[in-house]
């Protein structure tokens, strides 16, 4: 199937019906969440199931965000659900000083392969490609993880962490896009899905 564009179109509000305006912000095909508005998530409009999603990012000095996969809004909170790809100015946040927490990891599970110091106020490449349960980050085209998440080296991670009282937490075959508004000001742009055939 060919890529889509995820255009502010395309978003809305987590536990709301409309874009939420002074929380995030449109300029082009740039999506911005405000650090002085209500801290709300971005929820795509549509369900995935396999896809690949590629996107740009950019965070201020001492900035933070994350990108949600396969959430389901009726679970609560994304975090839930939705395993989550970390992004993150190492350097100057204190989550950056933990390898499961700093840029590039799956939060809270596991570390990136690669040390992904990138410098505050530029716009980095990820992409995400989920198939089945397997998952794959990659930044600035740098592979920083590759996992099965019902394997069982994953499920004992999931049992040890803050993640293992929600019993739908990564084990959803469909599911949303969630972008995360964690106070700090943080770009999106050249949000683009290709979703397999099926999903």
């Amino acid at each position: 199937m060919a890529e889509r564009e995820l255009d502010a179109g395309k978003w809305r509000g987590y536990g709301q019906q409309q874009f939420p305006q002074g929380a995030w912000s449109v300029d082009g095909d740039v999506l911005r969440a405000d650090s002085s508005g209500e801290r709300i998530d971005l929820i795509s409009r549509e369900s995935f199931g396999d896809f690949t999603l590629q996107f740009d990012w950019r965070l201020p000095r001492g900035g933070s965000t994350g990108v949600l996969c396969r959430v389901d809004e009726a679970a609560g909170p994304a975090a839930h659900t939705g395993p989550a790809l970390q992004l993150l100015d190492d350097e100057h946040h204190a989550e950056g000083a933990d390898a499961l927490t700093s840029c590039g990891a799956l939060y809270g599970l596991m570390a990136p392969w690669h040390d992904q110091r990138r410098g505050a106020n530029a716009y980095h490449s990820a992409r995400i490609t989920m198939k089945g349960f397997a998952i794959e980050y990659w930044l600035d085209e740098v592979q920083v993880i590759g996992c099965d998440l019902v394997s069982t080296e994953l499920q004992e991670r999931i049992a040890r962490s803050r993640f293992r009282d929600y019993p739908q937490f990564a084990r959803l075959a469909t599911g949303h896009i969630v972008l995360r508004h964690r106070g700090t000001e943080a770009w999106f742009r050249r949000l683009r899905i290709e979703v397999s055939q099926g999903s």
